[in-house]
């Protein structure tokens, strides 16, 4: 069962790669042919695709670390005020 979760995980990073840069590339070009503005929306769109797709990569690697149990806190809870010495 783990293994599946795993594989939805992956799908998800792959969906959470691809749909930022693909809509936001888009969205430039449809503003650039039907509001006849500058390819400066072009270049905006790949570079904020660009920039939520590492963020939706990031997020989604940290999400899948958790998952697979790697992510354990080997510290221990810090002093409260009344048990130090």
């Amino acid at each position: 069962m783990k293994n599946i979760s795993l594989l939805l995980w992956l799908t998800q990073l792959g969906l959470s790669v691809a749909v930022p840069l693909g809509g936001f590339v888009l969205l430039g070009l449809w503003l650039h042919n039907s509001c006849g503005w500058g390819s400066w929306t072009v270049w905006a769109g790949i570079i904020l695709g660009a920039y939520c797709a590492i963020e939706g990569f990031h997020s989604s690697l940290k999400n899948l670390q958790r998952m697979a149990g790697d992510d354990k806190q080997e510290q221990e809870p810090p002093v409260s005020f009344n048990e130090h010495e």
